[in-house]
Protein backbone atom coordinates (compact mmCIF):
# COMPACT_ATOMS: atom_id res chain seq x y z
CA UNK A 1 0.00 0.00 0.00
CA UNK A 2 3.06 2.27 0.01
CA UNK A 3 2.23 3.90 -3.34
CA UNK A 4 -1.53 4.03 -2.79
CA UNK A 5 -1.59 7.64 -1.65
CA UNK A 6 0.01 8.72 -4.93
CA UNK A 7 -2.24 6.61 -7.17
CA UNK A 8 -5.57 7.42 -8.78
CA UNK A 9 -8.50 5.90 -6.87
CA UNK A 10 -9.78 2.50 -7.93
CA UNK A 11 -13.24 3.63 -6.83
CA UNK A 12 -14.61 7.07 -6.08
CA UNK A 13 -18.07 7.80 -4.72
CA UNK A 14 -19.35 11.37 -4.60
CA UNK A 15 -22.66 12.20 -2.91
CA UNK A 16 -24.05 8.70 -3.51
CA UNK A 17 -27.72 8.48 -2.56
CA UNK A 18 -30.35 5.74 -2.56
CA UNK A 19 -33.95 5.86 -1.39
CA UNK A 20 -36.75 3.30 -1.31
CA UNK A 21 -40.49 3.88 -1.05
CA UNK A 22 -42.52 1.41 0.98
CA UNK A 23 -46.18 1.90 1.81
CA UNK A 24 -46.04 5.51 0.69
CA UNK A 25 -43.09 6.21 3.02
CA UNK A 26 -39.68 7.17 1.60
CA UNK A 27 -36.70 5.58 3.34
CA UNK A 28 -33.32 7.20 2.73
CA UNK A 29 -30.75 4.39 2.96
CA UNK A 30 -27.73 6.25 1.56
CA UNK A 31 -27.79 10.00 2.17
CA UNK A 32 -24.65 11.29 0.48
CA UNK A 33 -21.80 8.77 0.67
CA UNK A 34 -18.31 9.97 -0.25
CA UNK A 35 -15.43 7.52 -0.48
CA UNK A 36 -12.14 6.90 -2.30
CA UNK A 37 -10.24 3.62 -2.31
CA UNK A 38 -6.79 3.47 -3.83
CA UNK A 39 -4.87 0.55 -5.38
CA UNK A 40 -3.80 -2.06 -2.86
CA UNK A 41 -5.90 -0.62 -0.04
CA UNK A 42 -8.19 -2.90 1.98
CA UNK A 43 -11.08 -0.99 3.56
CA UNK A 44 -13.57 -2.34 6.08
CA UNK A 45 -17.13 -1.06 5.77
CA UNK A 46 -18.43 -1.37 9.31
CA UNK A 47 -22.03 -1.11 10.41
CA UNK A 48 -24.81 -3.10 12.06
CA UNK A 49 -27.24 -5.24 10.08
CA UNK A 50 -29.70 -3.01 8.24
CA UNK A 51 -27.37 -0.02 8.10
CA UNK A 52 -27.18 -0.06 4.29
CA UNK A 53 -23.85 -1.84 3.80
CA UNK A 54 -25.25 -4.26 1.21
CA UNK A 55 -27.01 -1.43 -0.62
CA UNK A 56 -23.72 0.46 -0.82
CA UNK A 57 -21.89 -2.61 -2.15
CA UNK A 58 -24.59 -3.13 -4.77
CA UNK A 59 -24.01 0.44 -5.90
CA UNK A 60 -20.23 0.10 -6.10
CA UNK A 61 -20.64 -3.29 -7.79
CA UNK A 62 -22.93 -1.80 -10.46
CA UNK A 63 -25.49 -4.48 -9.65
CA UNK A 64 -28.61 -2.32 -9.76
CA UNK A 65 -29.80 1.16 -10.67
CA UNK A 66 -31.77 3.78 -8.84
CA UNK A 67 -28.77 5.53 -7.31
CA UNK A 68 -27.99 9.23 -7.47
CA UNK A 69 -24.50 10.69 -7.42
CA UNK A 70 -21.16 9.68 -8.92
CA UNK A 71 -19.80 6.13 -9.05
CA UNK A 72 -16.38 6.06 -10.67
CA UNK A 73 -14.58 2.74 -11.21
CA UNK A 74 -10.99 2.65 -12.52
CA UNK A 75 -11.35 6.25 -13.68
CA UNK A 76 -14.59 5.56 -15.59
CA UNK A 77 -17.83 7.31 -14.69
CA UNK A 78 -20.05 4.26 -14.32
CA UNK A 79 -23.09 6.43 -13.59
CA UNK A 80 -23.15 7.53 -17.24
CA UNK A 81 -22.75 4.09 -18.86
CA UNK A 82 -25.31 1.96 -20.66
CA UNK A 83 -26.28 -1.40 -19.19
CA UNK A 84 -23.93 -3.37 -21.46
CA UNK A 85 -21.02 -1.04 -20.75
CA UNK A 86 -21.62 -1.38 -17.00
CA UNK A 87 -21.58 -5.15 -17.36
CA UNK A 88 -18.24 -4.99 -19.16
CA UNK A 89 -16.80 -2.64 -16.54
CA UNK A 90 -17.98 -4.96 -13.78
CA UNK A 91 -16.50 -8.01 -15.52
CA UNK A 92 -13.13 -6.39 -16.21
CA UNK A 93 -12.51 -4.55 -12.95
CA UNK A 94 -14.57 -6.04 -10.10
CA UNK A 95 -14.66 -9.26 -8.13
CA UNK A 96 -17.32 -10.35 -5.63
CA UNK A 97 -17.44 -12.48 -2.48
CA UNK A 98 -20.75 -12.93 -0.68
CA UNK A 99 -21.72 -14.32 2.72
CA UNK A 100 -22.94 -17.47 0.97
CA UNK A 101 -20.51 -18.90 -1.55
CA UNK A 102 -22.97 -19.29 -4.49
CA UNK A 103 -20.75 -21.90 -6.14
CA UNK A 104 -22.15 -23.88 -9.07
CA UNK A 105 -23.01 -27.27 -7.53
CA UNK A 106 -22.40 -29.36 -10.65
CA UNK A 107 -18.84 -28.12 -11.12
CA UNK A 108 -15.75 -28.86 -9.05
CA UNK A 109 -13.59 -26.27 -7.31
CA UNK A 110 -11.28 -25.73 -10.27
CA UNK A 111 -14.16 -25.42 -12.74
CA UNK A 112 -15.92 -22.85 -10.55
CA UNK A 113 -12.80 -20.66 -10.77
CA UNK A 114 -12.22 -21.39 -14.47
CA UNK A 115 -15.68 -20.37 -15.67
CA UNK A 116 -15.51 -16.59 -15.01
CA UNK A 117 -12.15 -16.51 -16.77
CA UNK A 118 -13.59 -18.23 -19.82
CA UNK A 119 -16.41 -15.67 -19.89
CA UNK A 120 -13.74 -12.96 -19.90
CA UNK A 121 -12.06 -14.56 -22.94
CA UNK A 122 -9.20 -16.49 -21.37
CA UNK A 123 -8.14 -19.80 -22.89
CA UNK A 124 -9.11 -22.98 -21.07
CA UNK A 125 -5.48 -23.89 -20.37
CA UNK A 126 -4.60 -20.46 -18.95
CA UNK A 127 -7.81 -20.35 -16.90
CA UNK A 128 -7.12 -23.78 -15.40
CA UNK A 129 -3.56 -22.83 -14.50
CA UNK A 130 -4.73 -19.62 -12.86
CA UNK A 131 -7.47 -21.46 -10.95
CA UNK A 132 -5.07 -24.08 -9.64
CA UNK A 133 -2.59 -21.38 -8.61
CA UNK A 134 -5.20 -19.46 -6.61
CA UNK A 135 -6.72 -22.54 -5.00
CA UNK A 136 -3.29 -23.81 -3.98
CA UNK A 137 -2.52 -20.42 -2.42
CA UNK A 138 -5.68 -20.83 -0.35
CA UNK A 139 -4.69 -24.29 0.84
CA UNK A 140 -6.97 -26.19 -1.53
CA UNK A 141 -4.40 -27.78 -3.78
CA UNK A 142 -5.63 -31.21 -2.69
CA UNK A 143 -9.31 -30.37 -3.25
CA UNK A 144 -9.25 -29.20 -6.87
CA UNK A 145 -11.57 -31.93 -8.15
CA UNK A 146 -14.10 -31.76 -5.32
CA UNK A 147 -17.60 -30.39 -5.87
CA UNK A 148 -19.10 -27.89 -3.39
CA UNK A 149 -21.08 -30.57 -1.53
CA UNK A 150 -17.80 -32.36 -0.85
CA UNK A 151 -16.20 -29.29 0.72
CA UNK A 152 -16.56 -27.79 4.18
CA UNK A 153 -18.07 -24.32 4.62
CA UNK A 154 -14.64 -22.76 4.97
CA UNK A 155 -13.37 -24.55 1.88
CA UNK A 156 -16.39 -23.45 -0.14
CA UNK A 157 -15.75 -19.85 0.83
CA UNK A 158 -12.08 -20.18 -0.14
CA UNK A 159 -13.20 -21.30 -3.61
CA UNK A 160 -15.46 -18.23 -3.75
CA UNK A 161 -12.46 -16.04 -2.88
CA UNK A 162 -10.40 -17.64 -5.65
CA UNK A 163 -13.25 -17.10 -8.10
CA UNK A 164 -13.48 -13.42 -7.14
CA UNK A 165 -9.77 -12.91 -7.82
CA UNK A 166 -9.56 -15.07 -10.94
CA UNK A 167 -9.72 -12.18 -13.43
CA UNK A 168 -7.30 -10.00 -11.43
CA UNK A 169 -9.89 -7.34 -10.52
CA UNK A 170 -8.84 -3.86 -9.53
CA UNK A 171 -11.37 -4.01 -6.68
CA UNK A 172 -12.82 -6.91 -4.71
CA UNK A 173 -16.17 -6.35 -3.00
CA UNK A 174 -17.04 -8.65 -0.11
CA UNK A 175 -20.34 -8.67 1.78
CA UNK A 176 -19.91 -10.35 5.19
CA UNK A 177 -17.57 -12.91 3.57
CA UNK A 178 -17.09 -14.87 6.81
CA UNK A 179 -20.53 -14.22 8.30
CA UNK A 180 -21.70 -17.79 7.66
CA UNK A 181 -18.68 -19.43 9.33
CA UNK A 182 -17.79 -20.23 12.92
CA UNK A 183 -15.31 -17.87 14.57
CA UNK A 184 -12.20 -20.01 14.19
CA UNK A 185 -12.91 -20.79 10.53
CA UNK A 186 -13.83 -17.16 9.87
CA UNK A 187 -10.47 -16.02 11.24
CA UNK A 188 -8.57 -18.45 9.02
CA UNK A 189 -10.53 -17.65 5.89
CA UNK A 190 -10.21 -13.89 6.43
CA UNK A 191 -6.47 -14.19 7.04
CA UNK A 192 -6.04 -16.11 3.78
CA UNK A 193 -8.37 -13.73 1.95
CA UNK A 194 -6.45 -10.62 3.05
CA UNK A 195 -3.09 -12.24 2.30
CA UNK A 196 -4.17 -13.22 -1.20
CA UNK A 197 -5.76 -9.85 -1.99
CA UNK A 198 -2.58 -8.07 -0.88
CA UNK A 199 -0.45 -10.49 -2.87
CA UNK A 200 -2.52 -9.88 -5.98
CA UNK A 201 -2.28 -6.09 -5.57
CA UNK A 202 -6.06 -5.63 -5.65
CA UNK A 203 -7.99 -3.18 -3.52
CA UNK A 204 -10.92 -4.40 -1.44
CA UNK A 205 -14.05 -3.07 0.24
CA UNK A 206 -15.24 -5.57 2.84
CA UNK A 207 -18.58 -5.08 4.59
CA UNK A 208 -18.85 -6.49 8.09
CA UNK A 209 -20.55 -5.91 11.41
CA UNK A 210 -17.61 -7.53 13.22
CA UNK A 211 -15.36 -4.82 14.62
CA UNK A 212 -12.66 -7.30 15.60
CA UNK A 213 -12.30 -8.46 12.01
CA UNK A 214 -12.59 -4.92 10.63
CA UNK A 215 -9.59 -3.77 12.65
CA UNK A 216 -7.38 -6.23 10.74
CA UNK A 217 -7.82 -4.19 7.56
CA UNK A 218 -5.95 -1.07 6.43
CA UNK A 219 -8.75 1.37 7.13
CA UNK A 220 -12.22 1.31 8.68
CA UNK A 221 -15.14 3.45 7.53
CA UNK A 222 -18.45 3.34 9.38
CA UNK A 223 -21.87 3.65 7.79
CA UNK A 224 -24.15 5.56 10.14
CA UNK A 225 -27.56 6.92 9.20
CA UNK A 226 -26.75 6.76 5.50
CA UNK A 227 -23.36 8.50 5.55
CA UNK A 228 -19.78 7.40 6.20
CA UNK A 229 -18.20 8.58 9.43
Amino acid sequence: MSDAANSAPVVRLDNLRRSFTQGGVTIDVLRGVNLEIRPGEIVALLGPSGSGKSTMLQAVGLLEGGFEGLIEIAGINASALSGDARTTLRRDHLGFVYQFHHLLPDFNATENVVLPQMVAGRTAADAKARAEELLAALGLGHRLDHRPNQLSGGEQQRVAVARALANRPALVLADEPTGNLDEATADRVLEEFLKLVRGEGSAALIATHNERLALRMDRVVRLHEGVLV
